[in-house]
């Protein structure tokens, strides 16, 4: 009878013991993962929010470079480890895709944004329209990089169409990417800058002056796509997954991007 109780017990203990290590082995596998997203300077509220609302949800870190999305795509085509590529335009993430570097199976375009001209929330310039950029009060204009930052060529697009490009650039003060516009204007270093809406949503000490004119330029359509050197490629998709489902679509809107579905 002891011998069978003993036995009995000795199992037991096995049992707890091996499903305890598996716990731990699986929480420490959900410990180490980490996923590193490049992702337009535009989206870096939104993206930090969601990414903790991931982590508390599914232990996984999610790690981000923001910066221009020309400056990321020079990162991706110099080999920089990375898994998730979200372009501020299809520009980059078309050029990668020529490269062979995306996973072409996972891109999909996810948000739609706007373009406006904002400026200093004490300025006395009276600037009601982007054509005010031109005016003899008008010094310095905030613009993204054309060659690189991709509000700086929806920029020079929407300048070109209003044929007052040339004078622009004479005032052009141009910053890296657009939250180094959205700071000029903020801080008064410049007269007016042209950001996305979403920027100047979450901006301090601005004007909303206007949005660009219909059709002076391109949609401003932020694609996503796994990278193809990437790792962890099977938790990256998770993570797009994730940021696609109802919940954190409200996030987007609350933030003022434009989902497409």
């Amino acid at each position: 009878m002891k011998k069978i109780i003993f036995i009995a017990l000795l199992i037991s203990y096995l049992f707890v013991s091996c499903g305890s290590q598996n716990t731990a082995q699986n929480n420490t596998n959900t410990e180490n993962k980490e996923i590193l997203v490049l992702a337009a300077a535009s989206l870096t509220d939104v993206l930090t929010e969601l990414a903790n609302n991931y982590k508390t949800e599914t232990g996984i870190t999610v790690t981000f470079s923001f910066a221009s999305s020309g400056a990321l795509q020079s990162q991706i085509e110099a080999g920089s480890p990375a898994d998730i590529f979200f372009s501020a335009a299809q520009k980059q993430m078309d050029a990668l895709q020529e490269k062979d570097l995306i996973d072409t199976d996972t891109r999909k375009d996810l948000l739609e944004n706007k373009v406006v001209l904002i400026s200093p929330s004490n300025s006395t310039l009276n600037i009601k329209s982007f054509t005010d950029i031109t005016n003899s009060n008008v010094a310095k204009v905030g613009l993204g990089e054309p060659k690189s930052v991709p509000v700086g060529q929806y920029s020079e697009e929407i300048l070109s169409n209003l044929s007052i490009l040339d004078a622009a650039k004479q005032k052009a003060v141009y910053g890296s990417d657009v939250r180094n516009v959205l700071s000029w204007v903020e801080t008064g270093e410049v007269d007016c800058g042209i950001v996305y809406a979403t920027d100047a949503q979450i901006a301090k000490n601005i004007n909303i002056i206007a949005e660009a004119p219909e059709g002076t330029h391109k949609k401003v359509i932020y694609p996503i796509a796994i990278i193809k050197s990437s790792v962890n490629k099977e938790e990256a998709k998770k993570f797009i997954d994730y940021i696609s489902t109802d919940k954190s679509i409200e996030a987007f809107k609350k933030y003022g991007f434009t989902v497409i579905q």
